[in-house]
């Protein structure tokens, strides 16, 4: 057996029978009916539905900002439902990238302030810290713009700022929730053209969920959920 082929084709992620169950008894949400869902290393996988489909559900549970009620969640091979809360953290903090709909920047910091916090959770050296977010807002197209705050930014340089703040520990996969959401049509294409090109160029596995077929286009697989169940196009 040729075990490196073989190594090449595990899934970065893969979910089996995933529940979420929200409530108890007559009160009880499903928010996810059973999922089986492949995410090869360097997909870009766009997740589509109708609101209160399980998408977002399902989004939180790979980024381990929740947990199944019942099934199972493997990343990179490791069952994700047997590590401890500390050990999810640092799952999350190492290898997962976040960019939301909202942004979700600090008010009062500068754009590179902003990139440099994922580093300092990481306890990386100031000097290091500075460069390595340099950096990834050089990436983003935002060079010259480091010591603006997010009020001094339009909503498209915010956005780069969020990815480059996601991308700078080069995660192994990135998770947009709605990234083009709060974005006019021209920003939400250059954001897109963006992440692209971070999938294509440096590998890296893109999940995005998304209500916009045009964005969707931008992914090389497309699944969609209705009632909490993969409707079809699993990705694997």
């Amino acid at each position: 057996m040729n075990t490196q082929a073989a190594a090449t084709t595990t899934p970065l992620i893969a979910l089996r029978g995933v529940t979420k169950v929200y409530g108890q008894g007559r009160a009880a949400m499903h928010a996810l009916r059973g999922i089986d869902l492949d995410i090869q290393p360097g997909a870009f996988v766009a997740m589509m539905g109708p609101s209160g489909s399980g998408k977002s559900t399902c989004m939180n549970i790979l980024g381990c900002l929740d947990t199944p009620s019942d099934g199972s969640y493997r990343f990179e091979g490791i069952e994700v439902g047997a590590l401890d809360r500390n050990q999810r953290a640092l799952l999350r903090r190492n290898y997962i990238g976040f960019v939301f709909q909202g942004f979700n920047l600090l008010a009062r910091t500068s754009a590179l302030e902003n990139v440099e916090l994922p580093l300092i959770y990481r306890g990386i050296p100031a000097a290091k810290r500075h460069e390595r977010a340099r950096s990834a807002l050089a990436v983003v197209g935002l060079s010259g713009w480091e010591s603006h705050s997010p009020a001094e930014l339009s909503g498209g340089q915010q956005q780069r700022v969020a990815i480059a703040r996601a991308i700078v520990t080069a995660p192994a996969v990135l998770l947009a929730d709605e990234p083009t959401g709060n974005l006019d049509t021209a920003r939400s294409l250059e954001i897109m053209e963006l992440l692209s090109r971070f999938n294509a160029e440096q590998g890296i596995t893109i999940v995005m969920v998304t209500h916009e077929a045009e964005m969707a286009a931008y992914a090389r697989q497309v699944v969609h959920f209705l009632d909490g169940q993969v409707e079809n196009g699993a990705a694997g």
